[in-house]
């Protein structure tokens, strides 16, 4: 049997698809899984050990550049290797318009949420099969039980995410018991204060744990450098790949992150982590593994005393 999954993005939603993927192994040993997700996320499954190839779209990049030949040329190419296989099932777990376009030119009967299920109603139209899923339902339960009807068979357990980072190996690491701080996001309505994030660090560095401030652009960068300057025992790190981001959290004793895509990556690998909400509700798509509690909700940031309450439950468990 092969399978053909299709989550795109983003960084978030891409981790929360992984269970699903644990899941048709669980059931379906001699499976094989292709998963088709943005080039910038590929890393993430690529972890997996159940799936077996990623095939990367640059939606977002194609978008921006129509009117360039070779972004024509990059998808006649993607859809040339997206048909080089028939598949038993084309599962759609994101729900989008965009990504039901992708499973019809995919070869294989196409499966996704029906009309009452999907965030776009009009996608529900491209497939051969539909399914009812809850919308109440965490992201990662969504996913689940979609696939799961659409294989006939009942999720059991809790999630497994099913993925393993390489150790970390960085010379710029100051030690091999740190924390990682994932104090930047999309939207500056998700951001904790940086007086909140340097008292957090320096509790942190209280119980010998120095701290890693990682980030992605300029901006992120010069908040890093402004924390690390408040903080006795940080570094700030450089510009990583994904697939390093993932080996430096593997390898952390602990990650604290606001609403991001990387601090989700750190709860599915296993690592004591603390989600921290200040502009959205965790709820329906927060941290989910046993040992990532979720702080705050929109319009309420949790204090850093309920930050080192719950680090500290969690360290002496």
């Amino acid at each position: 049997m092969r399978i053909l999954l299709v989550k795109t993005s983003s960084m978030g939603d891409v981790v929360h698809n992984l269970p699903a993927a644990s899941d048709i192994r669980a059931n379906y040993p001699d499976a094989q899984i292709d998963w088709v997700v943005e080039r910038a996320f590929a890393p993430i499954p690529a972890l997996h050990h159940a799936v077996e190839a990623t095939l990367a779209v640059d939606v977002r990049a194609w978008r921006r550049s129509l009117n360039e030949g070779s972004t024509w040329r990059e998808m006649r190419a993607f859809k040339r290797r997206l048909q080089e296989h028939t598949y038993d099932l084309v599962i759609d777990t994101q729900g989008l318009l965009k990504s039901a376009v992708i499973a019809r030119y995919a070869h294989g009967t196409r499966c996704g949420y029906d009309r009452h299920s999907i965030r776009e109603p009009l996608a529900a139209r491209l497939y051969n099969r539909t399914f009812r899923v809850s919308k109440n339902l965490h992201a990662v339960e969504r996913n689940r039980l979609l696939v799961a009807q659409a294989l006939s068979y009942r999720p059991n357990g809790e999630a497994d995410y099913g993925i393993r980072s390489e150790p970390p190996n960085f010379a710029w690491l100051p030690s091999q018991t740190y924390a990682v701080l994932l104090h930047a996001t999309s939207a500056d309505a998700k951001l904790w204060p940086e007086a909140n994030w340097a008292q957090l660090a320096n509790r942190l560095n209280g119980i010998g744990l120095d701290c890693v401030l990682p980030s992605g652009n300029p901006t992120e960068r010069a908040r890093a450098e402004r924390l690390a300057a408040q903080i006795r025992c940080a570094v700030v790190a450089p510009r990583m790949t994904l697939r390093d981001a993932a080996s430096l959290l593997g390898g952390a004793r602990v990650a604290i992150g606001v609403d991001t895509g990387l601090t989700h990556l750190a709860a599915a690998l296993g690592v004591p982590s603390v989600g921290i909400y200040c502009a959205s509700d965790p709820a329906l798509t927060g941290l989910y593994a046993s040992n990532a509690p979720n702080l705050g909700t929109r319009g309420q940031a949790p204090a850093v005393a309920d930050v080192i309450d719950a680090l500290d439950s969690m360290l002496t468990a």
